[in-house]
């Protein structure tokens, strides 16, 4: 039976426990809608096949990849990192122990000098009963120190046996860690030829399509319905939060920016996401013709690491005809940014950002006839110059 000074505990950490488990839940409702989306997308593309689309498969399975190698990497440098400290732990510990067994083996030697029980020879000498006293006091002072050494001595030795054990514990993570990496980049190089048999094949449809204003124009209408529809999504007012008992939680996303800065505010803040050369800009015409660039295209070498320009949270990481792996950010107050043609994306919806983070590869997917990185700044849906916001250094 529950008693009254018991419920309130339980009810407190039933309230912590639904607390910390609504963060998952959110995650995976605003995957599971972003989810719907891209399949919607996916059904609506089937109607007109395009050259680009015969790189889907491969490209994605790359990227995936290569977000497994990325995600292995970093495990791979905590562990070391990891290893590194208890090793340093270990030499502090070993330290500490020939330092209290060099103090011990003295106060033994010093007993050992004496000769017989101090406190038998007081008894037997008949001194003043007072200088006994505090005699004694003093010899169980030394004998309560030489306890303490004695456990010490013994907290040492169980903290070094488990400073091996966890060391030989990450040890163990790292030679899997290893091998797995090895395994995923033998896939890699294998879903790379493939890659480059199918570009090869096609090579010349793709050049011809990318040419057509009416595919260019194809392209940007798909991109604006994407972030209009992934904008109306993230701005769905959320149902009140009905009382106990009365239906589900009340949704709530977490907040998209995450450095406490409004996007806006960042204004002539920003970097570029990756170092490179700029071969087109906002607004500028093309060449063949078409719609005007509503972002940047950035030439850099394939695998340069692209990254975030600012605090934000992962609201679309898939392939998309005419962009490749493309990655969108929420930086909340309907600002996005989006980052196209990457060889991986490293993150996934609903992962939250921080500016400078890794979270791309340049690369030349979606057709991209060399390797750079396709980039917009977009406000309520509408592209703006993203030349205006960032330091060029």
């Amino acid at each position: 039976m529950i008693t009254r000074a018991v419920f309130p505990a339980l009810l407190a950490l039933g309230i912590a426990a639904s607390a910390a488990a609504a963060p998952q839940e959110e995650l995976q409702a605003l995957r599971g809608r972003v989810q719907a989306l891209q399949k919607k997308l996916a059904e609506s593309e089937e109607s007109k096949k395009e050259a680009a689309d015969a790189l889907r498969a491969s490209e994605r399975a790359i990227s995936a990849t290569q977000r497994k190698v990325f995600e292995l990497s970093r495990q791979q440098q905590e562990i070391r990192a990891a290893l590194e400290r208890l090793r340093a732990s270990s030499t502090q510990a070993q330290n500490n122990l020939t330092i209290e067994q060099e103090r011990f083996s003295r106060q033994l030697y010093q007993r050992y000098l004496a000769g017989s029980p101090e406190t038998l020879r007081l008894l037997l000498a008949g001194t003043d009963p007072h200088l006994a006293a505090r005699r004694m006091d003093y010899y169980r002072y030394v004998a309560r120190a030489e306890g303490e050494t004695i456990k010490e001595l013994r907290h040492t030795l169980v903290r070094l046996d488990e400073l091996a054990r966890q060391t030989e514990e990450k040890n163990r993570a790292l030679a899997r860690i290893e091998a797995d990496l090895k395994d995923q980049q033998q896939r890699l190089e294998g879903e790379r030829k493939e890659r480059q048999a199918v570009y090869a094949r096609i090579s010349q449809d793709i050049g011809k399509q990318r040419k057509e204003i009416a595919t260019l124009k194809r392209d940007e209408t798909r991109l604006a319905r994407l972030v209009e529809q992934l904008g109306r999504m993230l701005a769905r007012p959320k149902p009140p939060a009905p009382g106990p008992g009365k239906g589900p939680r009340n949704e709530r996303l977490p907040e998209a920016n995450l450095s406490g800065t409004p996007f806006g505010q960042l204004k002539g803040k920003l970097s570029l996401p990756v170092r490179g050369e700029l071969a087109n800009r906002y607004g500028s015409p093309r060449i063949d013709g078409g719609p005007l660039w509503k972002g940047l295209l950035i030439l850099a070498k394939t695998g340069d690491t692209v990254k975030a320009i600012a605090s934000g949270r992962v609201v679309f990481a898939d392939w998309l005809r005419g962009f490749g792996n493309l990655l969108i950010l929420d930086h909340g107050g309907d600002y996005m940014s989006l980052y196209g043609n990457n060889d991986a994306i490293y993150r996934n919806v609903g992962d939250p950002i921080s500016a400078g983070d890794a979270i791309a590869s340049v690369g030349s997917s979606g057709g991209l006839s060399e390797s750079g990185l396709y980039f917009e700044l977009r406000h309520q849906g509408k592209p703006f110059d993203p030349l205006g916001w960032v330091q060029l250094k």
